[in-house]
């Protein structure tokens, strides 16, 4: 008996190899991974997509399981998230707390925000509120994970507490410090929106597609998280499965622009195509800037110009980082913009195009006119770059 006893506790009731115990855990910690993303983050928080009940209750159950989290209070953070970004009020912003805080104590940070109550009362509207979420997964979370412990180690002996301590310590690791750390840190941008967003990496899978978190914070409500070609979100791709089988519908994706070539007039159709399509427009002129900038610089060392190519080598961090936020440069570009006309010019356009979108009281004519003059202007520039980019800028459909 006591013989027995040892060897349950050893190997458990699978008996499985190291190797195989391994690939349970890669699979599991995955599943628990595409519940963050696909229910929590995508369904809940933005409402991007709609779940059926088969499916949101079996993340519903894994997640209690797995994390111990409650719905509303996720999503309810990860709301005041969006809304407060980068303030003082941003439940985890690296630019405010530190990159270190956030990273290495990104849960602690979470479980600080869900004692609050104000935040849960103003952003988790929506969220379930039945009899299972009161009475089962939000009473007793604790009991969801103990559960899992006691699952890991029938099934594989001591050896289950090192899986349901990997389990435990997954989302805490990926998803409340990598995401909320580095994704707000470090890496590239798509997209100039208002806060300090990055992709980490354009092929979204470890993390379930929460990668590429500038895409997701331009386009919050969007179910797909990629938007390159060269991007891959291993969520969208689940997301497609759920919808092929019924289980999910898709609520809504990020805008994909439409060019028409060799469009007569630039006309109401065009204004409201632009509009709806500002990220991408400003996006296109952050490269069509750079291609100037690497002209500009070409030119001045060709003609020898050492004084001046030196003044503008030094805004190079400006053209290629955004550096409007870079106080030190903005002090400095007055002078760099003052032997330049090509980039003084793309400065100034920048800004004019970008005002467009703020001048929420104008009427949808004065905004045409506007951008009818701002392409004249680019057109007459002598720019070859600001000539392609406006004669882009007439396509879009």
């Amino acid at each position: 008996m006591l013989h027995a006893l040892l060897d349950f506790f050893s190997h458990g009731l699978l008996r499985w190899s190291y190797w195989q115990v391994a690939a349970y855990t890669l699979v599991v910690t995955h599943i628990t991974i595409i519940g963050v993303t696909v229910y929590l983050h995508r369904c809940q928080a933005h409402r991007a997509l709609d779940l059926h009940p088969i499916a949101s209750h079996f993340f519903r159950c894994w997640l209690w399981l797995t994390t111990g989290m409650v719905t509303g209070q996720w999503a309810a953070i990860h709301r005041k998230h969006h809304a407060k970004c980068e303030t003082d009020e941003d439940p985890h912003s690296p630019q405010r707390r530190g990159i270190w805080k956030v990273l290495l104590e990104g849960a602690e940070l979470y479980r600080a925000e869900a004692k609050n109550q104000e935040t849960l009362s103003k952003y988790s509207r929506g969220t379930p509120d039945d009899w299972l979420e009161r009475n089962i997964y939000a009473k007793h979370s604790v009991l969801g994970v103990s559960l899992m412990m006691i699952i890991n180690v029938a099934l594989f002996g001591v050896l289950g507490v090192s899986v349901w301590a990997l389990q435990m310590i997954w989302v805490p690791f990926w998803a409340a410090g990598v995401v909320n750390g580095l994704a707000h840190y470090w890496g590239y941008r798509n997209f100039d929106c208002a806060d300090a967003s990055t992709n980490i990496f354009p092929w979204g899978i470890i993390i379930g597609g929460e990668e590429l978190h500038n895409n997701h914070h331009t386009f919050a409500t969007s179910a797909k998280l990629s938007n390159k070609w060269y991007e891959f979100d291993i969520g969208w791709m689940y997301i497609r499965i759920l919808s092929a089988l019924r289980l999910a519908k898709v609520k809504k994706v990020a805008p994909v622009p439409k060019l028409t070539r060799g469009k007569p007039a630039l006309d109401l159709e065009t204004l409201h195509a632009v509009l709806a399509n500002r990220y991408d427009v400003m996006a296109r002129y952050a490269q069509a800037i750079k291609r100037a900038y690497r002209h500009e610089l070409a030119y001045l060392k060709e003609v020898g110009a050492k004084e001046k190519y030196l003044l503008v080598k030094s805004a190079r961090k400006w053209f290629h980082d955004e550096g409007a936020r870079l106080e030190k440069l903005q002090k400095e570009l007055p002078q760099i913009l003052a032997h330049s006309n090509a980039l003084r010019t793309f400065h100034e356009l920048q800004g004019e195009l970008a005002a467009i979108w703020e001048r929420s009281n104008a009427s949808g004519e004065q905004l045409l006119h506007q951008l009818q003059a701002w392409c004249r202007r680019a057109e007459e520039s002598g720019i070859k770059a600001l000539q392609d980019f406006s004669l882009r800028l007439r396509c879009y459909s």
